[in-house]
């Protein structure tokens, strides 16, 4: 039976897919069937077949080394990079399931924040409806440099509001012995009661945090 987790942050451009590359890279190097997937992805090029480049996706696949095709990994790809876009949450469901039966431990990254909706004009999409239709726990990738209190207070409230599980807290673009960056950390700890499981400094090519410790996040 799969275990999974969702990819969430405190906004859009602040290093999820980059982190999601270094979680799923620690799975498959600890021996476990590691999978990706999106619902939806945008802002992506296009081959000289005129087909879209999941973008998103070809950056974990690239980063981690899995082998799991690209035409699994995302239902929906558009060219242009603004949300929302035409969803059918059915789709986006049935092909996390196929995922799910295929792999050991699936990691759903998200678009954008948690309040990013999906689709609104065909149906009401919203990102938290997904989590909770998926079963999943949140991991959340927030900046560590100036702001990002406000920003990871605010998700992991609203998170909750919303029944869902915040399991832990990865900031991105961290450099160790910056006060403010320690702080941060702290206070983030403090005002959430999350801990930050990890912190990814610019260029790092391994995650800093033990496999075990990670698959434990899954559920």
């Amino acid at each position: 039976m799969s275990k999974g987790i969702f990819i969430t942050g405190t906004g859009t451009d602040i290093g999820k897919t980059y982190v999601t590359g270094l979680i799923v890279k620690k799975l498959r190097e600890s021996g476990a069937d590691a999978a990706y997937y999106k619902a939806a992805m945008s802002g992506n090029e296009r081959r000289a077949d005129g087909s879209l480049i999941p973008g998103d996706a070809m950056q974990v696949k690239t980063m981690s080394g899995i082998g799991q095709p690209l035409e699994e990994m995302c239902p929906y790809v558009y060219e242009h990079a603004y949300s929302p876009h035409p969803v059918q949450m059915d789709r986006v469901l049935e092909d996390f399931h196929k995922v799910c039966e295929k792999y050991e431990y699936v990691t759903m990254e998200g678009s954008g924040g948690i309040l990013c909706p999906l689709c609104i004009d065909e149906a009401d999409i919203r990102l938290p409806e997904v989590v909770k239709a998926c079963g999943l726990g949140c991991l959340l990738i927030a900046d560590a440099g100036l702001g990002t209190i406000n920003g990871v207070g605010l998700t992991a409230y609203y998170l909750k509001q919303q029944g869902i599980a915040l399991k832990g807290i990865i900031f991105n673009h961290y450099e160790t012995g910056n006060l403010l960056h320690e702080d941060n950390r702290k206070m983030c700890e403090y005002y959430t009661g999350i801990p930050v499981v990890a912190c990814v400094a610019d260029g790092d090519t391994e995650l800093s945090m033990d496999a075990e410790t990670l698959k434990g996040l899954y559920a």
